[in-house]
């Protein structure tokens, strides 16, 4: 067989297989489709239920049961994604509307996860077997071959609300990312019903029936008015606060209550704010707070903040919205399958592709129907002429050798072979002309059918059935009793589903924080030899001055609006507030230095550590392994930032003395090999602290500096 060369450019394939693996995972895996407002999975799992028949009314199944058959039929991408998918759609704190009925362990608000899939156990819930499920049997969606196509799979839910606005969605594809949030389902059935009526629609008026997004989680948007651009444009950022309340605390103090978080806060963001609040204290931003407790249980979230008397309570609650995630942004961006292609659509043109995804449901569902009456209709029709000739029909039955030869006479009219009591029957016989549906129907009778009140019923049934059809065909053929019939549905589903708003829509002022000025104290900072630092008061120091300096590796006088400066040596200057090292009794223990700034005692040696106010208008020496000498103006290590360079090396080179200097003092350096130099410091100008420096003393081989 003969073989040919294909040649191309590697770049080109590299690129057409990297698009070919970016659609795959944007339009089969990360983005929800706008029609049904789920993920491959998501509504991979839900057919799986119903086609087990786990329904919100029978007994819960294992999850695990749920997960293997969905794998093993419909998505096999690991049991993780569909646990967790599973998992998100039991969460009442995640979704507005939770389209499964977990039961045991499905995790919590604050982050807990869930319980292994072979322990916890599920069911659908109401609302997705009603409204998403319900008219699958109709051919209202296709179904599309499944991965091996040894199943079939639809492939969208007749999801008949916009569960893509009502329940959201997130979802990282490749380049691109899905944001939209949560809207209450009263409202968004509102919107679907005046779009209907006015396909016209403009955003500012479709805002007059969804006023913004719902969370679960509660809390209050603050951007009112910036949510008209968003929901136009289908992006923007929401700012949102957890709802904050204050009540009376024992002796005159406040409590401080959390009782709604922000929708960002769901998971390890309850722990976060609890650890970032605490850290206010420790960090000097407040001194307000004297106990905090999570008192959060399934009735709903309490965080409680105890507040020292006469703290501002005001000013404390704006901290907490400046400094942790109590007022956080939603990014939005409400990417969504359209059409086979990833497309950011706004809130019109979200319920635009729902209203015609339900014309089109509505139009297949009728067709269904009308189709089914009219076979109905032709059986009724069928038995009512038959129970007018019963006793031919019977003479029929008696005379014929087989059902073949009945049938053929029923249809077709031929009594050959047939025994007939007279010619007149054989002659009616021969003028039946049934169609084959009719005659199948007629042979397959019951005999209790020839009763009177069993022929009034199917006389009554017969005009139920024309009733039916001329109801269905006005609906196909009349796009306004089409409009009546989704509108009057939509209806009934927002009187069983609607629930109340939770997430409050305003304008809200930026939170400012009112600093309170610090009062400037005398302050002493006692460093011990294992590296922990504290700060202790005038007085105190004074009361236990001998001890402080024998049990003390430093002792430093300073203000507490100080900083310290710590010279290393391996050339770098760290600084830390004197604020943030605790200040206490004398025997409290301090806070590891590493801790509160940069310098890292596991790793480098402190050759100076005193108050920045120490060194300035004074002049510092820096002297080096390799002998290297220079003086520095200390007004050069004033700086904002917590790590800058002390000096600069040659190489194999690093420091062993940094000092201040004094007028007329003298510098000696000693080497390992106990040679010594003197050096008056009037002797080498001022440097730089980028500079090198001077040789101090010249070194033999082998030699270095140890001490100066």
């Amino acid at each position: 067989m003969p073989q040919e060369l294909i040649h191309s450019e590697y770049s080109e394939i590299m690129q057409k297989s990297y698009i070919d693996y970016a659609m795959s995972v944007i339009v089969q895996r990360a983005l929800p489709d706008v029609r049904d407002g789920l993920k491959p999975v998501q509504r991979r799992t839900l057919y799986d239920m119903y086609e087990l028949g786990i329904r919100y009314n029978g007994p819960y199944r294992k999850s695990a049961r749920i997960v293997g058959d969905t794998m093993g039929k419909y998505h096999p991408h690991g049991d993780s994604s569909i646990y967790d998918a599973l998992v998100v759609m039991a969460q009442d704190f995640k979704k507005e509307l939770p389209l499964v009925d977990g039961h045991g362990n499905f995790g919590s608000i604050e982050g807990d996860g869930a319980a292994a899939m072979r322990y916890t156990e599920a069911r659908l819930a109401k609302v997705t077997q009603e409204t998403f499920l319900a008219d699958l049997d109709k051919d209202v969606v296709d179904f599309v071959p499944n991965f091996d196509e040894t199943e079939k799979e639809p492939s969208v839910l007749p999801v008949r609300i916009p569960n893509i606005l009502i329940n959201g969605a997130e979802g990282i594809a490749v380049g691109m990312a899905t944001s939209i949030p949560t809207h209450n389902p009263g409202e968004v059935i509102d919107l679907v019903i005046a779009y209907m009526k006015n396909p016209d629609m403009s955003t500012k008026q479709a805002m007059k029936y969804v006023k913004g997004p719902d969370f679960p989680t509660g809390g209050i948007v603050t951007n009112k008015d910036d949510l008209e651009e968003i929901y136009s444009t289908g992006q923007g950022k929401i700012k949102l606060r957890g709802r904050v309340e204050t009540e009376p605390g024992k002796a005159g103090h406040t409590k401080v209550v959390i009782t709604e978080i922000p929708y960002t806060m769901i998971g390890s963001g309850i722990g976060k704010f609890l650890a970032d609040t605490a850290a206010l204290q420790e960090n000097h931003l407040t001194s307000d707070i004297s106990d905090i407790s999570n008192q959060s249980s399934k009735e709903g979230i309490r965080i409680v903040i105890d507040l020292k008397k006469g703290a501002d309570v005001e000013n404390f609650i704006n901290l907490l919205y400046k400094k942790t995630k109590l007022e956080d942004t939603f990014g939005v961006n409400m990417l969504c399958v359209c059409d086979g292609r990833p497309e950011t659509l706004g809130i019109v043109p979200i319920i635009r592709h729902h209203v015609e995804f339900q014309y089109e449901l509505a139009r297949r569902k009728y067709t269904t129907l009308l189709n089914k009456e009219r076979e109905k209709k032709e059986v009724q029709e069928g038995l009512i002429k038959a129970c007018d000739c019963i006793d031919l029909i019977i003479e029929i039955l008696r005379g014929s050798k087989d059902r073949a030869m009945a049938e053929a006479c029923l249809v077709e009219g031929k009594t050959d072979g047939i025994k007939f009591k007279t010619k007149n029957s054989e002659k009616a016989a021969k003028t039946l002309l049934f169609t084959k549906r009719q005659a199948d129907a007629i042979l397959d009778m019951r005999l209790y059918r020839l009763i009177g009140l069993e022929i009034q019923a199917l006389r009554a049934d017969y005009d139920q059935t024309m009733a039916n059809i001329a109801v269905y065909t006005d609906i196909l053929e009349n796009r306004d009793s089409m409009t009546k019939v989704i509108i009057d549905d939509l209806k009934k589903l927002k009187k069983e589903y609607s629930v109340p708003r939770k997430t409050t829509i305003d304008n809200v002022e930026e939170a400012v924080i009112v600093e309170k000025p610090i009062e400037e104290t005398d302050q002493v900072v006692l460093i011990d030899r294992f590296g922990y630092a504290r700060g202790i008061d005038m007085p105190t120091y004074e009361r236990n001055k001998e001890a402080a300096d024998s049990e003390s590796r430093r002792v430093i006088f300073c203000k507490n609006t100080d900083k310290l400066i710590i010279f290393t040596d391996t050339g770098k200057a760290d600084t830390l507030k004197v604020l943030d090292l605790p200040l206490g009794k004398f025997r409290d223990k301090g806070e590891p230095v590493d801790n509160v700034s940069n310098f890292d005692g596991s790793k480098e040696r402190a050759l100076f550590v005193g108050a920045v106010s120490e060194i300035l208008g004074k002049e510092m020496y820096f002297v080096t392994k390799r002998g290297m000498i220079k003086k520095v103006a200390g007004d050069e290590f004033e700086s904002s930032r917590k790590t800058i360079a002390a000096t600069k090396f040659k190489d194999d080179d690093e420091l062993v003395a940094v000092g201040i200097l004094e007028p007329g003092s003298e510098i000696t350096i000693c080497t390992e090999k106990k040679h010594k130099s003197k050096i008056k410091a009037c002797d080498f100008p001022l440097m730089h602290k980028n500079s090198v420096g001077n040789i101090g003393i010249k070194l033999k081989k082998g030699d270095s500096v140890i001490e100066a």
